[in-house]
């Protein structure tokens, strides 16, 4: 039976700890011409209807084993910041989506974590992580929307601004 294709909505989130210091995590399927393929947590919805919030929260325990589903402690830390960027898909990924589709939307969320917070990779997704000054991990990232979305920790942590949970 043939894979389904991917629903062209996904998540950026954007892990980080109360100084700003942003996780970064590097794909295993790193493309040759940019061999440090780095970048914050993403992921496409299961399901047309699936919430931006639970596709956020499924995603970031999938690929760190970090749980923020509901309920859990790191819940009230996971942060919908209201951006979605479109962009066009990557031809390299294009197989991935319907014939025809082109473009994805992607929702933006922030998610606080205590400094020293354990990390584990699934191994089928990323091989490395790493913890950087917010700067610099935007300017270590593969992709120029998930650059932009670190560079805009600053502005959006400032209304969210709270202690470590």
């Amino acid at each position: 039976m043939p894979k389904p294709f991917k629903i062209p909505q996904s998540v950026l989130v954007v892990i980080y700890t109360p100084s700003w210091d942003v996780l970064l995590i590097r794909r295993t399927e790193a493309d040759p011409e940019a061999p440090a393929f780095w970048q914050s947590v993403t992921g496409s919805k299961d399901a047309l209807g699936e919430p931006w919030a639970e596709t956020a929260a499924r995603e970031v325990l999938e690929e760190t084993g970090l749980d923020c589903t509901r309920g859990r402690a790191l819940a009230p830390h996971l942060h919908d910041w209201g951006v979605e960027n479109v962009y066009a898909i990557y031809p390299r990924w294009l197989h991935r989506y319907a014939p025809g589709v082109t473009h994805n939307t992607e929702r933006l969320f922030g998610l606080q974590v205590p400094d020293g917070v354990a990390i584990t990779l699934n191994p089928r997704e990323h091989t490395h992580y790493q913890w950087l000054p917010f700067a610099e991990a935007a300017d270590r990232c593969f992709s120029p929307s998930n650059a932009e979305a670190i560079l805009q920790l600053p502005q959006q942590t400032q209304q969210t601004r709270e202690p470590a949970p």
